[in-house]
């Protein structure tokens, strides 16, 4: 069974960085594909950044260049690194995991509980 935890969310301000953090288990074939959502209230689910298991990421345009995806596979943690957060920015950050590729979108099998980031002016 896959399990992900995630931590590392907070408020900061504007301009300010946070580096969320999501802790897996489960087999390792069905966390071959990875990724970081976030929800705002009101809004749909939106993909952040996703990386596969040999390491290559693709990021939405909002985030590029602020944010970098990355993990540690012999500590099965997934990791997402925040900087020049706007208020934008504010949102329940999750982290999914699949062993087939979905990309970007909300498809992936197996989803965390969520950190919060708030990001003030």
């Amino acid at each position: 069974q896959v399990q992900l935890v995630e931590s590392g969310g907070g408020s900061v301000q504007a301009g300010g960085s946070l580096r969320l953090s999501c802790a897996a288990s489960g087999p390792t074939y069905t966390r071959r594909f990875m990724a970081w959502f976030r929800q705002a209230p009101g809004k749909e689910r939106e993909g952040v950044a996703g990386i596969n298991s040999v390491g290559s990421t693709f990021y939405a345009t909002s985030v590029k260049g602020r944010f970098t995806i990355s993990q540690d596979n012999a500590k099965s943690t997934l990791y997402l690194q925040m900087n020049s957060l706007l208020p934008e920015d504010t949102a329940m950050y999750y982290c999914a995991a699949d062993q087939w590729p979905v990309g970007l979108t909300p498809k992936y099998a197996y989803w965390g509980q969520g950190t919060q980031v708030t990001v003030s002016s």
